[in-house]
């Protein structure tokens, strides 16, 4: 049995994504240390039940740029492992990425290790402002420290691996292509397809990088031509330099484009009622999302872009279309209402998709295989 803390940016990700992970490592008979930085009373509650494990709490900026307030996490993550003391680290999302690995090296942690989910707003292609290049110049200098102390560090898509590798950011050795998180299949089982309403489906933080806006100019196109096509919007608004305004938002449920829901704690049964899963992203690691809506038997309209491609096979369960493309994302929507019966043929190819490659329990096993975690 090993100590092991895990860092992540939010806590409730113990829940919706790190809940699989979490409970494999205690089925596996390890203690854990689940160190988060916004507890509520609720969610500490509801991950101490099915975690037994420590849950510790760590101040973080989560989008802030203040040198004293990233010291301070430094500060106290070093402290806690110091009085934890933890044989393994592993670290998620690019602060807990960098402060937890450098804290875990000044506490002598033996076994120091990161999974990079995606590159983020600083390194998504697109309107490359003044604060956006100091953004990820720091990163570059500071991913480069931090990961000259980690003994492994995993990425989700080849093209993160490759970049990381070619910029210096990581040494080829400590790079490990792991191919998504995966989600636990027997929790997603595959839905009948859904067919009336057509209903088309994003979930995602309503960020422009998440294809936000041409997943909204795409649902007004085609619902000019095919008015009874449905078009749910699913997630919370936030406060990352790409947030789409609150007004932008309503504007489009006033005009009758697509409806909007803030936020849901299981979205399940808004993929039930979805017939085409679609993901228009700039970037991604490989998202949760779209594993979810695979493992559900959805088809899947993603862009051709790094860690969307990794989701879909294109014709086969699904399309790919260029980023920022509304044009190419309302057409192929259309393909759908043209010829309905794609929604069950290539539904039956996602959940295949998802059972060859996002299942859980194989992609955990082999994480710690791959950290010499029995």
């Amino acid at each position: 049995m090993k100590k092991i803390a895990i860092i992540v940016p939010y806590a409730p990700t113990f829940l919706h994504f790190r809940g699989p992970l979490v409970k494999y490592l205690r089925e596996q008979g390890h203690d854990l240390a689940l160190f988060a930085p916004d507890w509520t009373p609720e969610l500490r509650r509801a991950v101490e039940g099915f975690s037994q494990g420590n849950v510790e709490s760590y101040p973080l900026d989560r989008t802030g740029v203040n040198p004293l307030g990233d010291l301070r996490t430094l500060a106290a993550l070093t402290f806690s492992f110091l009085r934890l003391s933890p044989k393994v680290v592993l670290t998620f999302q690019p602060k807990p990425n960098v402060y937890g690995i450098l804290a875990a090296a000044l506490a002598r942690v033996p076994l120091r290790a990161a999974v990079v989910e995606g590159l983020g707003f600083a390194f998504t292609p697109g309107e490359d402002t003044l604060k956006k290049r100091l953004v990820r110049a720091v990163l570059k200098v500071l991913y480069r420290l931090s990961f000259a102390f980690a003994h492994k560090v995993f990425f989700l898509n080849p093209d993160d691996l490759q970049e990381f590798v070619s910029q210096g950011l990581v040494r080829p050795e400590k790079a490990v292509l792991l191919g998504g998180i995966g989600v636990p299949l027997e929790e997603w089982p595959p839905a009948p397809p859904h067919l009336k309403p057509l209903t088309f489906t994003l979930i995602a933080r309503l960020l422009k990088e998440k294809g936000v806006r041409e997943f909204a100019e795409a649902a007004r196109r085609v619902k000019a031509k095919h008015p009874k096509a449905r078009f749910l919007l699913i997630g919370p608004l936030d406060t990352n330099p790409g947030a789409i305004p609150e007004e932008e938002v309503r504007s489009w449920v006033e005009e009758g484009v697509l409806e909007w829901i803030p936020w849901t704690d299981d979205v399940r049964p808004y993929l039930r009622q979805t017939s085409v899963y679609v993901l228009p992203s700039y970037r991604e690691g490989v998202p949760r999302s779209t594993q979810e809506a695979l493992a559900m038997a959805r088809p899947v309209i993603t862009t051709d872009a790094p860690g969307c491609r990794e989701t879909v096979v294109d014709g086969v369960n699904g399309f790919l279309v260029p980023p920022r493309d509304p044009e190419a994302l309302a057409e192929a929507m259309e393909r759908f209402i043209q010829d309905p019966s794609l929604v069950e043929r290539m539904g039956r190819e996602s959940r295949k998709l998802a059972e060859e490659r996002f299942d859980a329990h194989k992609i955990n096993a082999r994480l710690l295989s791959e950290l010499g975690i029995k």
